[in-house]
């Protein structure tokens, strides 16, 4: 089982000393809520540090948990109620449901319910309201005092016990832990009480939060208004820079404001391009104030380039310390390891000059043009272009035009380059561009076409496939969506593969597309109950007849599965669970129980012990010869709903799921140097912005 706290926790370094227990510096004791699996050592450590005596239970799947009564008296020992598949009532891992179980339960995590963030004094912000602790001992320390007590009186939940079950209990809470942390609560974990406690923190995360560092002595002097301004929104004093086309140098701490205009700032040899992010067609109020981190103000004629963002409320370390920075900047020695910091500010930037800083900073305007009232004339126009591929606005194509489009579209899969045939003289499963070719790939859109649409408008991406200088690879499921009132609804899904089919007869050598599960029409291909394959096939049927039903099965029938260059290996969702030779991989149609493991099969986890793992990850790259930690991306799992994208999902190294269907907006990952760089792009309404072009 792959531990998603592995090489996450950081020693929380500012403490207070609470009846001889370390907790958080700024932890007040009534934000203290404990929680762990049984065995863990909760009771002993509420009665230690006088805590509330009761034991409490907290349903998480329920709306408003956070105002349960249960809540009221803290610090307390809290046990949890786990959302898990199959089950419309939550669940403790001491359930009679949960241990009797013949296969472990699977742990739905996106049915938890997550309190309201509020900024407002007049509202309360019940993600501050509480600290959660999570104690996790190691397993086996668990199992062996639960053994212990078990022979000293009789516990219910300590009954048939084994190791096993106890080191499921602790993942489902390592799990919940996590993804808690995911969703901005706070938290942190303890692995005993004699141990430090650790907050969660990934790599290049220099974000810590308040309750983990040491209090400031400042006192707000009440009898001005600036006093009170800070004792009501904690507002510091800061120097505000001004930006003007002359190089000026950054000394002190500052306050760079969110105007709507581009500035550069040059570290040593580097040179680094700062703008807003402001993304199309979307009320101002709902624009999130956003920054992008490049190396020029537009897309490049030569090659795609990668970008960082800084999101609102978000530190990022910029220096050759933070690796996703360097892999994406590939800094000089002329910049420090730990360069500066910029914290987004509500829209502003806070720069912090770090002690340890080698060189100048300076900052210069770059353009005096507002970027909130124009179209970048790149986006402009790939929207053009997309028209003019398309032929015409973006709707579902008149039954004539769809059969002869995807009739060329089969024609050009038939004989497409970079296969192998088969032993029968058919294009193999296995697709091998030339490495000279710049690699994008994209994961699952489930019929989001507005995310395709960003994909295509951004990067100048349009003009590299037409340079042949790129090339873009769909990991399957484009089609049926995954947002509740629309999953029924398959007028998007068609649209969507009208659009693909598009691009690929424009693009026939370097626009892919590889096979997903739910690239079929079969009954088993459902979410929520609803049959979105047979439900495809009907509508398919009712606008455009059986030959073009025909024609879909045959480009199903047609696509690759695998992705291979000398320095990336894909699919859609999992590699083999056995060793493979390159051989089967081309003729992969020939062993259907393969093919399902490729396009079903999902990650190692605690409720999932059927998943891959790193041993099948790495024999799936010694089957296809390719070096250890070669990228391998997958789709098909998003490991939560807060993202799209995972690196080292799992703990393994190289291995990269990503999910490109989100609602606000899609992500994918370009490859620069043999690495595996991530992008993500806001939602924006591009199908009616490119309809609404004349």
């Amino acid at each position: 089982m792959t531990d998603p706290l592995k090489r996450k926790l950081v020693p929380i370094e500012d403490l207070q000393d609470i009846r001889g227990v370390k907790l958080p510096a700024r932890l007040k004791f009534v934000q203290l809520v404990v929680t762990g699996p049984p065995g863990a050592g909760k009771t002993y450590y509420i009665n230690k540090v006088h805590g509330w005596p009761n034991e409490g239970y907290v349903d998480l799947t329920r709306k408003g948990w956070w105002k349960d009564q249960t809540l009221t008296y803290r610090p307390r020992e809290i046990h949890l109620g786990f959302p898990f598949k199959g089950f419309d009532e939550a669940l403790t891992v001491f359930d009679k449901e949960w241990l009797e179980a013949e296969e472990p339960l699977y742990l739905e995590l996106k049915r938890i319910q997550i309190p309201p963030a509020s900024n407002s004094i007049f509202q309360t912000n019940w993600r501050k309201r509480y600290i959660f602790e999570f104690l996790l001992p190691d397993p086996k320390k668990i199992f062996k005092r639960r053994q212990e007590r078990h022979k000293e009186g009789y516990f219910p939940v300590d009954k048939n016990l084994t190791l096993d079950m106890v080191v499921r209990q602790s993942d489902i809470y390592r799990e919940v832990a996590f993804y808690m942390h995911k969703a901005q609560m706070q938290v942190y974990v303890r692995e005993g009480l004699s141990k430090p406690p650790m907050r969660i923190a990934e790599k290049n995360d220099v974000n810590v939060p308040e309750w983990a560092t040491a209090g400031s002595d400042f006192r707000p002097d009440l009898t001005t208004f600036f006093g009170w301004k800070w004792l009501i929104f904690r507002e510091d004093p800061i120097e505000w820079f001004t930006v003007t086309d002359q190089l000026q140098i950054l000394k002190n701490e500052c306050r760079l404001p969110h105007d709507g205009k581009t500035f550069e700032m040059v570290i040593g040899e580097q040179k680094l391009v700062f703008r807003p992010e402001i993304p199309l067609g979307v009320k101002k109020k709902n624009i999130k104030k956003n920054w992008l981190v490049g190396t020029s103000k537009s897309c490049s004629d030569d090659t795609i380039q990668a970008f960082a963002r800084i999101r609102v409320g978000e530190t990022v370390l910029i220096g050759r310390d933070n690796q996703q920075y360097d892999e994406i900047f590939h800094f000089s020695k002329s910049v420090a390891r730990r360069h500066l910091t910029v914290t987004n500010i509500k829209g502003d930037l806070k720069l912090t000059p770090l002690s340890d800083t080698a060189t100048a900073i300076q900052i210069v305007r770059s353009g005096d043009q507002d970027v909130r009232e124009r179209i970048g004339t790149n986006r402009y126009n790939a929207i053009l272009a997309i028209r003019e591929i398309y032929g015409g606005a973006l709707t579902m194509l008149p039954p004539d035009e769809a059969l002869s489009t995807i009739k060329e579209v089969n024609e050009a899969l038939a004989h497409q380059p970079y296969r192998e045939k088969t032993d029968t003289g058919d294009p193999g499963a296995l697709l091998e561009p030339p490495e000279e070719l710049k690699l994008l790939i994209v994961g699952d859109l489930h019929a989001q076409v507005d995310n395709l649409l960003r994909i295509l408008n951004e990067q100048c991406l349009l003009a590299h496939l037409a340079a042949n200088r790129a090339c873009l690879v769909i990991l399957g499921d484009a089609v049926h969506s995954e947002i509740p009132k629309e999953m029924e609804d398959m007028d998007s899904s068609i649209l969507m593969m009208d659009l693909i089919f598009k691009m690929k007869s424009h693009f026939p050598e370097n626009f892919f597309y590889l096979l997903g599960n739910h690239d079929c029409f079969e009954a088993g291909i459902s979410k929520n109950g609803i049959s979105q394959g047979l439900l495809m096939r009907k509508r398919l049927r009712e606008l455009r007849g059986d030959d073009y039903v025909a024609e879909m099965q045959t480009f199903y029938d047609l696509l690759p599965m695998v992705l291979r260059t000398d320095s990336c290996l894909a699919c859609h969702a999992a590699p083999p669970r056995k060793a493979i030779t390159r051989e089967k991989v081309v003729n992969l149609r020939s062993y259907p129980k393969i093919c399902n493991e490729i396009l079903t099969n999902r990650l190692k986890r605690s409720h999932y012990l059927a998943g891959y793992d790193k041993r099948d990850v790495k024999q799936f790259r010694k089957s296809l010869q390719l070096p250890k930690r070669t990228p391998f991306v997958v789709g098909h799992t998003p490991l939560d709903p807060f993202k799209s994208y995972w690196k080292n999902a799992g703990n393994i190294k190289g291995h990269h799921i990503i999910y490109s269907g989100h609602p606000d907006g899609p992500s994918l990952f370009l490859q620069i140097r043999k690495k595996m760089i991530p992008l993500s792009y806001p939602a924006e309404p591009l199908l009616k912005i490119i309809n609404e072009v004349k």
